[in-house]
């Protein structure tokens, strides 16, 4: 592993955070904090800790010492200064006399002992880190240390390969038991330079924030060096379909199948992440992939992410999906019902004989090995499911590391279930509230313009993954950018029924489904209808009707894969139920598309697919030019303000409006079939 250490880098920390009155030994412990957080090899997403001791001064001008640990909700790869709250150090050292503490008491401890009350809650590990005397200590889950440890004799070869560098210590649960254990082994042999936790990480420390991260690094290249000289591994492949069926139609199946119903239509759903990589298809083609997948877990911190087991499914074959949804709905349904015989299992032994002390967590897989497809991982978002398949893809690649060594063995099955429902570590994930359109994937063409652009803004910001379609990509591409880092925006032209497609099969890709479709796209032909030339009337039936057939067929087509039901809204016109001169290229397709949206709502009810369509007039959009509302002020003898306030409340209506319209159909579960009127009230536009 290479040392990243750049002295010039150091001194940049040291001056920028020095003029911010952190002193040099606070940013020192961010700089070399963020080198290791920047390798996925050594933590991930929130893993891992680091601390420095050092001296400051209370709000009473007294000069302590104190402890600046990581604290809980802060990654390696981005801390701050804020991020390693600081504890009076001297009454946590007073804690290592302390024959037993709870998790409870420890925690208090933390947090009366901080200098600032409203700072986050230090590390479950900062007692290990105070108990040691090092100014420096850093703790990560490196692979290759994991790949040795991971082993039937993984304290022998860890010994082995660290020689006295390193004090190897057996598993112990994390907390003040690890910290008393671990400062116990420390003392036996004080010349070492860190220590291994078997089956759980490594700990280095020194005098300097360079020393402890040079430990680090030389520690983990020796792991790399033991791991290289070892055995070349290639399991044998499974056999897969002649035809196995594409990942896009894959994806939905999968997560219709986790979906957890609540009642009234409504499912706690999740996004999907793929990982279809060379390593990660090699691993999901084995065959011994059951047996393989089964082990464990390489470190139980990850428990909270993957659970203590993935779900194996078998390899999906073109052409008979709906036999495979009924497969993989069976053996999901059989993974819930061995999760519960594990938490009952375990929760029982562990009872404190009042009954049970904890809640199950829901009993669904987070990650799925698929044969021909790749991983899938689960998560309440975008972003935690990516975290979920970069921790898969971690175990994947330190198992592999561990074969070339010998035999991957993780900690027991009881262990992991300590460190799952450890309160503690159950912490980490937060207990924020989720917004109203959360575990919900949402695709918006005409995405570039007015009410597309506001309508997909409004969905991200309600907690939506969006995906936004514009014949202009660039514009859609802007759109996304604006809805968040995971959105998606694509150039498609929904008048091509291929182009379509591949818009739903990119959305199923990055987000695995489709919940939302708001089929929104459209443009304005005019022309007194007895003298239009008939290729403009067909152009228009080709955007503002067929096109939305085409969206429609995609969603519902998704929608049904995943069999939760979903919102497939239409972006109608006022011309679709009260006609004006020279509009009829526009409002004869609008028209056919109300009665679409309708006929939809009619076949598709059974499915739970909600159909509804917004009415919306005198927005301004790439349909209502400044030129157009100009002419039309003109005509009608009034000025432009009067023009678009030319309704019953007298008031403008905007793009943020007819958004807020979708939004309200999205969300209003018992309704299909129906309209929101956007206009500011017009009677003759009002439907009889």
């Amino acid at each position: 592993m290479q040392n990243r250490w750049s002295a010039a880098e150091a001194r940049r920390f040291v001056d920028d955070y020095g003029r911010q009155s952190h002193g040099a030994d606070l940013a020192l412990r961010v700089y070399t904090s963020r080198l290791l957080g920047a390798e996925p090899s050594l933590v991930l997403h929130g893993g891992g800790n680091t601390s420095v001791k050092t001296r400051v001064r209370d709000i009473a001008g007294d000069e302590v010492e104190v402890l600046c640990v990581k604290g809980s909700g802060w990654d390696l790869a981005a801390i701050e200064p804020a991020g390693l709250p600081a504890v009076r150090l001297a009454p946590l050292r007073r804690l290592q006399a302390l024959d037993r503490l709870s998790d409870e008491d420890m925690v208090n401890a933390l947090r009366c002992n901080l200098l600032d009350a409203m700072a986050p809650t230090p590390s479950v590990e900062t007692l290990l880190h105070a108990f040691l005397p090092h100014a420096y200590v850093d703790h990560t889950h490196a692979n290759a240390v994991l790949a040795l440890s991971d082993q039937p004799n993984g304290l022998e070869i860890c010994r082995e390969v660290f020689g006295d560098a390193m004090t190897v210590v057996e598993y112990v649960m994390p907390g003040f038991r690890l910290a008393k254990a671990a400062t116990l082994a420390f003392e036996q042999q004080s010349a070492v330079e860190g220590l291994v936790l078997h089956k759980h990480g490594i700990f280095t420390f020194g005098d300097s924030a360079e020393q402890a991260y040079e430990r680090m690094i030389r520690m983990v290249t020796l792991a790399e060096a033991r791991i290289a000289r070892g055995r070349v591994v290639v399991p044998a492949a499974a056999s897969l379909p002649a035809s196995p069926a594409p990942a896009a139609d894959v994806l939905p199946v999968l997560r219709g199948a986790c979906a957890e119903p609540l009642g009234d239509g409504r499912y706690r759903r999740f996004v999907a992440s793929l990982r279809d990589g060379p390593q990660a298809l090699a691993f999901c083609n084995r065959a011994d992939l059951s047996e393989a997948a089964w082990r464990g877990v390489v470190t139980p911190d990850h428990t909270i992410r993957i659970k203590h087991r993935p779900l194996v499914l078998r390899a999906p074959e073109a052409g008979s999906l709906d036999a495979y949804r009924e497969d993989v709905r069976r053996r999901v349904a059989q993974y819930g019902d061995d999760y519960r015989a594990y938490f009952e299992r375990h929760d029982a032994r562990s009872g404190d004989g009042e009954g049970r002390r904890r809640t199950m967590l829901d009993p669904l897989p987070r990650v799925l090995l698929v044969p021909g497809v790749g991983v899938v991982a689960l998560g309440t978002s975008k972003s935690e499911a990516d975290i979920v398949a970069d921790v898969a893809e971690t175990t994947i690649a330190t198992l592999g590391a561990a074969e070339a060594v010998g035999r991957f063995e993780p900690l027991p099955e009881a262990e992991l279930f300590e460190m799952e429902y450890w309160s503690l570590e159950q912490a980490k994930l937060g207990k924020t509230a989720e917004r109203p359109l959360a575990r919900q994937a949402a695709l918006v063409t005409g995405g570039a313009g007015a009410i597309g652009a506001a309508t997909a803004r409004l969905f991200a910001r309600q907690g939506a993954e969006v995906v936004v379609l514009d014949l202009d990509g660039e514009g859609a591409q802007r759109v996304a950018q604006s809805c968040g880092r995971h959105a998606l925006g694509l150039a498609c032209d929904v008048t091509d029924p291929q182009a379509v497609r591949a818009a739903f099969d990119a959305a199923c890709r990055r987000f695995g489904g489709v919940d939302i479709v708001v089929s929104n796209a459209g443009a304005a032909w005019e022309g007194a209808i007895a003298t239009l030339p008939e290729d403009v009337l067909r152009r228009s039936f080709e955007l503002n009707f067929f096109a939305h057939q085409s969206v429609a067929q995609n969603a519902v087509r998704v929608m049904k894969a995943q069999g939760t039901g979903g919102a497939l809204l239409f972006n109608v016109s006022k011309q679709a139920v009260n006609p004006g001169p020279g509009l009829g290229a526009y409002g004869a397709p609008k028209a056919a598309t109300f009665l679409l949206a309708r006929q939809y709502a009619l076949e598709h009810g059974a499915d739970g697919i909600r159909v509804n369509v917004v009415n919306a007039d005198r927005i301004r959009s790439g349909l209502l030019t400044d030129a157009m509302i100009a002419a039309r002020a003109s005509a009608r003898g009034v000025d432009e303000a009067a023009y678009m306030r030319g309704n019953l409340l007298r008031e403008e209506v905007s793009a943020e409006d007819v958004a807020e319209a979708f939004l309200h159909q999205a969300l209003a579960m018992k309704t299909t079939g129906g309209v929101t009127t956007v206009d500011g009230g017009n009677i003759a536009a009002a439907l009889r």
